[in-house]
């Protein structure tokens, strides 16, 4: 009788893992119900950040002549939304800016100090080159951030002396949106309705500048107010109100008085916001970066990429300070270079 229900068992077992087996096996052969990717999108995106004069330290990380940096801010911004960077260190040759510029999917302008001289003609060269980009059809988007987006505001007016003087240093500020401003396709199309209230109630954002553009004076300029529309302005210490964020009415070019980057990973400052709702901004601003770059068609040859990526260079650890940047990519040039 034991063994009867013994080999009872044991059959019973087979026929159960049989089946088992056999309805594992049908699912592997189902036709998969993941959706192909999208043929017209770059899903490997690259970010090409242009180089800041100096050390982003004052002099403590290093005073070698002609160095530059790159905050690693920026690079995490771009990297958290899918996308990796390729530094564009101002000082070189202008053939190997240019060839970069063949490997990148996108460009960001950075925040810091520096508005003549040799970074400003690259930071020139490289926009002319962005538009020339875009008239002939290939989608090459700008994010301009801070002192970028005011070389971006003398670049397009021509006029040097076309900013003006704001309080607005190392402060957390709302944003205040533009009376019946048409958000959509803009770098706020996708925010959530309850962010965007909470960006005009709440003190999301980090400014830290000196220097800005008036309402009246951006509307009043018939070059700026032709080439942007602004979504939103901002008031300083001093309760002056300023141009905070603008959009190109033709190209995917967005520019911030602001500094979406630094909300999630800078610490130096501690107005800094880090709050949820400050970190979903930085998210939010990154993706939709990115989301343009996947729409470039340009996709170079893999080895030429993997060559000029930031993964080659050292981050440097400048957060003991307790102020600046926590992380920055040191360039120190080997010889001296002319602009684009």
């Amino acid at each position: 009788m034991g063994n009867y229900l013994l080999i009872s068992f044991l059959l019973l077992l087979c026929g159960i893992t049989t089946a088992v087996t056999q309805l594992f096996n049908s699912y592997l052969t189902l036709p998969s119900s993941c959706p192909a990717p999208d043929p017209a999108l770059n899903y490997r995106p690259i970010i090409g950040i242009v180089s800041h004069p100096g050390d982003g330290a004052t002099g403590r990380l290093s005073n070698a002549t002609n160095v530059s940096y790159i905050a690693a801010s920026y690079v995490k911004f771009a990297e958290m939304a899918g996308a990796r960077v390729i530094p564009l260190i101002y000082t070189e040759p202008p053939q190997v800016l240019n060839q970069k510029l063949n490997l990148v999917n996108g460009i960001i302008f950075t925040g810091g100090w520096a508005k003549d001289g040799l970074y400003f003609d690259v930071i020139k060269g490289f926009f002319q080159k962005i538009l020339e980009k875009n008239n002939a059809g290939e989608h090459f988007p700008l994010l301009a951030i801070c002192l970028g987006y005011e070389l971006l505001t003398m670049i397009i007016t021509n006029d040097n002396n076309i900013l003006e003087e704001f309080s607005a240093a190392s402060q957390a500020s709302t944003v205040q949106f533009v009376e019946n401003v048409n958000i959509e396709g803009t770098v706020f199309g996708r925010f959530p309705p309850v962010l965007l209230k909470k960006m005009s109630i709440d003190c999301l954002v980090m400014q830290n500048h000196h220097f800005g553009i008036s309402p009246e004076r951006f509307q009043a300029n018939k070059d700026l107010s032709s080439f942007f529309r602004v979504l939103t302005t901002s008031t300083d210490e001093n309760n002056k109100v300023y141009v905070s964020t603008i959009q190109a009415q033709r190209y995917p070019i967005a520019a911030f008085q602001w500094h979406p980057e630094k909300n999630g990973f800078e610490w130096g400052s501690s107005r800094i916001p880090h709050s949820e709702d400050a970190i979903q901004v930085t998210t939010h601003v990154a993706n939709y970066f990115i989301s343009e770059a996947r729409k470039s068609s340009n996709k170079p040859v893999a080895r030429e990429v993997l060559d000029s990526l930031i993964y080659n260079y050292n981050l440097t650890y400048g957060g003991k300070a307790g102020k600046g940047y926590d992380e920055v990519y040191l360039f120190i040039p080997h010889s001296s270079s002319s602009s684009l």
